[in-house]
């Protein structure tokens, strides 16, 4: 067997994201560093995997965030490369994928996109071996997130995840025209 099963949940994601998983990765890695503690808002809503669902999770992340008096840039963003990534690579017919956003007391932004293509995992490092009309979204999702990586389970899902820290965020991306 070239996993270990987990018998407990994870802190951060709901229980039925157990079950078996490879050995540690760098993903694993990161989730394992991962600021996340307990929750002071969520969100979690079903999309349909297209690109209007892609495009719906932008404007729903984002209208979020706002309610929550949090910086929408550049939390947006990544949003929008995962459901993006979700529709485009993750999309199973009949199944939609997941969005879902979590902020702690920390001010730790937690953005997760859960998909049923467990098999169409992303891909680290050498994302672009030349340029082309796609395949940069990970790299904004690397320049852009605190932390980020991918979680399986349960079969035949997986769940691509990103961290900000929305007190250094607000520093660096201007607000928006009109906000606070």
């Amino acid at each position: 067997m070239t996993g270990h099963r987990t018998d407990s949940p994870r802190p951060h994601g709901s229980p039925f994201f157990t079950g078996y998983a490879r050995p540690d990765t760098l993903s694993d890695v990161n989730e394992q560093i991962s600021t996340l503690g307990t929750p002071v808002h969520q969100f979690v809503v079903p999309l349909s995997p297209a690109r209007r669902g892609a495009r719906l999770a932008r404007l729903l992340a984002a209208e979020q965030l706002g309610s929550w008096g949090l910086p929408l840039d550049p939390a947006r963003l990544v949003v929008a490369e995962l459901a993006a990534n979700a529709a485009l690579h993750g999309r199973v017919s009949g199944r939609s994928f997941r969005l879902a956003l979590t902020v702690t007391e920390q001010r730790v932004l937690r953005i997760e996109v859960t998909d049923a293509r467990r098999d169409a995992e992303p891909v680290r490092e050498g994302v672009v071996a030349e340029p082309a009309e796609s395949g940069y979204g990970l790299l904004l999702v690397e320049e852009l997130a605190d932390r980020w990586g991918v979680r399986h389970g349960p079969v035949p899902c997986k769940t691509v995840w990103a961290e900000i820290d929305t007190a250094d965020a607000s520093a660096h991306f201007a607000p928006e025209p009109g906000s606070p």
